[in-house]
């Protein structure tokens, strides 16, 4: 049993509705709790909760809160309410949390009033939609039996306005699979929506889903991938809230959505009277589900996450999801469609069989099945991975594209890229393992200039092409990958001219209001030393680029001149060992890849990093026997992560996976004389046949090449 933080609260500013749509979960299902509150939340209880919000938030240190305006359909409470709502929030929040407001609607009433509250307050606004006006007249038709599609679409239309359109979240659509689903879609992306999130009707197993066409066994998940196919061929280009959780969990990221994945909760319920429930889908399932038996006036939200804990994860599923092998992604569907008279909530979703087939369905059309050279060739592995590097920079360029001095610095890439002579001093820089955190940063989120400046300059100056780069660089400490780091007098704007290999910097201006002739200056350039091997290539030891702290266990600071001299000779020592042992190690497809070793405190072992192929950490007092030791199992482990990264080895979601990291392990151990090197051929023999065991479409062409590969590995120990 967990407390699960409440990070979202849905409040409840009005319970009547303008529509009578006959699958909502509030008006047509089992709890009718509805008809005791008051059509209208008071300023008295409006106060309360946002006391009690304003303490939790306290309490707890929450970054952030939000809260969802709902209903109901909260528009009736009209834009004057609505604006005292909103500052009465910001007054008691905005000094100790950030808060984001939402509203969700059914867009009937939207107007510009409205919008203009929701411009002042920056709340954003979700709108329930179920597609064209034949889909979503359905069920989403007024008191009266008249169609909504039109008043909406007004709405939708005025939200969309320039003015507005930053306060525009997406589309709801609850399916009907009576609609033709990809009518249903374009009827949506046709709005130009930011996001869109289909949810399946609720539902229990006392009052289960209506049933799709005769004789499917899974109408939801056909309907639903009917959806993703045509997602999918237009080039995915609206978030879809159902699909995009699916992919992520798929590829072992967080759940999106309270609907999938197996972590729930963090969610509170206040009704117009001030009680403070549970989830509102609960509703569904019996009179009473969603009560707590608090309230705003005799309790806070502290109490309630003690009052409402939730067994969350692989615990608060059932049986028969434990055993299932895409509960990850699944985590046993929403909660409340779990429901069932006899067995509570100790059910699969009414929607088990549903699920799953979609949940298969995408997994298999995101799955590339063919041999891919990077699988049988190093040097594919490491081209294939230099084009994903290549892939996320073009990502960087599109979201710094018109940023001060960018541009032609972007065209300064493009042109060292464009020369054979240049363009492989440009991948060294943008391959180094500790430029791709930002790499993958900017592609999720915003791309940091400084950093990308810095990396041009670095190209530049490995490539000894003339360049000059101009940025405000909001640190003193300048790292230039692969090269080492520029500390700089102060902060500020800096140039940097870069000629024949050499550079020089300056400050653009001087500090304003300091003494005359003040200017940033440089005050130490500390290179990074490298390490050449026997056999021809060469290992940099970067004890200073700010990302390299991607390991287990801490990173070193700067070492000083005689502590650097000695880690480098003591690595020097251990691949000489190395060599001795086993000649002709780097050209196995498991030797290690590293390109860049990172000194670690002392105890520290020798370690991969979480950033990415390439870095090695390794702890400050190493033993080159330790080195020796560990290296083999690291290359091959490094090996399969980075295979992942460009190929797919087995069905995401597949315990294939797992076998194949245990099978590689084992194989390795049992390659190298040691006691357990009989334990570990035993149990390399038990998971090879449990790899053996699944179903052939479990793994791709790759990944059955790699379980070839190891059985036969294995089977030559084992002769």
């Amino acid at each position: 049993m967990t407390d699960v933080a409440v990070r979202e609260l849905v409040l409840k500013v009005h319970s009547r509705c303008d529509l009578a749509c006959d699958h909502c979960y509030v008006y047509r299902h089992a709890d009718q709790s509805w008809r005791r509150m008051p059509p209208l939340i008071s300023e008295t209880t409006l106060r309360q909760v946002a006391r009690r919000l304003s303490e939790y938030a306290c309490e707890q240190q929450l970054g952030s809160l939000s809260v969802i305006l709902h209903g109901g359909e909260p528009l009736l409470a009209g834009p004057a309410r609505l604006r005292s709502i909103c500052a009465e929030l910001t007054r008691a929040l905005a000094p100790t949390t950030d808060l984001d407001l939402h509203i969700h609607t059914n867009g009937v009433r939207l107007n510009r009033a409205h919008l203009e509250v929701f411009r002042e307050f920056d709340v954003t606004v979700g709108l329930s939609l179920d597609g064209d006006r034949a889909a979503n007249d359905r069920h989403r038709r007024d008191h009266r039996g008249r169609s909504s599609h039109e008043r909406v679409v007004r709405g939708l239309e005025l939200l969309r306005l320039p003015e507005y359109r930053h306060l525009f979240q997406g589309l709801l659509c609850t399916i009907d699979v009576a609609n033709d689903p990809v009518l249903v879609h374009d009827a949506l992306t046709g709005l130009d929506p930011p996001r869109i999130d289909y949810l399946l009707p609720h539902a229990t197993w006392d009052a289960p889903p209506p049933p799709g066409r005769p004789g499917a066994a899974t109408p939801y998940a056909d309907w639903l991938l009917r959806v993703f196919d045509r997602w999918d061929e237009q080039g995915r280009p609206v978030p879809v809230r159902t699909f995009d959780s699916i992919l992520s969990t798929l590829r072992g990221g967080p759940a999106l959505t309270e609907a999938l994945g197996l972590s729930h909760g963090g969610i509170a319920v206040v009704e117009t009277d001030g009680t403070i429930t549970r989830s509102d889908s609960l509703k569904i399932a019996y009179d009473g589900a969603p009560a707590t038996g608090y309230d705003v006036f005799r309790h806070g939200f502290r109490e309630f996450t003690e009052r409402a804990r939730t067994l969350d994860g692989r615990s608060g599923v059932s049986e028969t999801c434990r055993r299932c092998p895409v509960l990850d992604t699944c985590g046993g569907g929403l909660y409340a469609h779990r429901y069932s008279t006899e067995r509570a909530f100790d059910n699969p979703s009414v929607y088990c069989a549903d699920l799953r087939a979609l949940i298969e369905g995408v997994a298999e059309r995101i799955t590339e099945r063919t041999l891919a050279p990077a699988v049988t060739s190093v040097g594919a592995l490491r081209r294939a991975r230099l084009s994903l590097d290549r892939v996320l920079l073009a990502g960087v360029n599109t979201k710094l594209t018109g940023s001060a001095g960018w541009d032609e610095v972007w065209s300064l890439l493009v042109r060292l890229d464009s020369d054979e002579a240049t363009a492989p001093h440009l991948d060294a820089v943008i391959s180094h393992p500790y430029l791709r955190p930002s790499l993958i940063r900017s592609w999720d989120g915003t791309a940091d200039l400084p950093r990308f400046m810095a990396v041009a300059t670095a190209a530049a100056l490995r490539a000894g092409v003339e360049a000059t780069l101009r940025w405000e660089q909001p640190s003193p400490l300048v790292p230039l990958p692969t090269l080492g780091t520029v500390r700089l007098s102060r902060p500020g704007r800096v140039e940097f001219r870069v000629a024949e290999g050499d550079f020089r910097v300056r400050g653009v201006d001087p500090v304003a209001g300091g003494p005359r002739g003040s200017s940033l200056t440089l005050q130490r350039w500390r290179p990074l030393v490298s390490l050449p091997l026997r056999h021809g290539l060469s290992l940099l030891i970067d004890d200073a680029d700010p990302f390299r702290d991607c390991f287990s266990a801490a990173v070193t600071p700067l070492l000083d001149p005689g502590s650097l001299d000695a880690f480098r000779s003591r690595l020097g020592t251990a691949y000489g060992l190395l060599d001795e042992r086993e000649p002709g190690w780097w050209e196995s497809v498991n030797a290690s890849a590293a390109t860049t070793i990172t000194p670690l405190a002392a105890g520290a072992g020798v370690q991969l990093g979480t950033c990415g192929g390439g870095a090695l950490g390794v702890g400050i007092d190493f033993e080159p026997e330790e080195f020796v030791r560990e290296l083999p199992r690291l290359g091959r482990k490094a090996r399969l992560s980075a295979l992942r990264e460009v190929v797919d080895l087995h069905l995401p979601g597949s315990p294939a996976g797992r076998l194949l990291d245990l099978a590689s392990e084992y194989v390795g151990k049992a390659a190298r004389p040691s006691p357990e090197a009989g334990s570990a051929r035993i149990l390399a023999g038990r998971v090879l046949s449990e790899l053996a065991g699944l179903p052939r479409h479990e793994l791709t062409e790759n990944g059955t090449y790699l379980a070839d590969e190891l059985r036969t590995e294995w089977t030559t120990l084992h002769d």
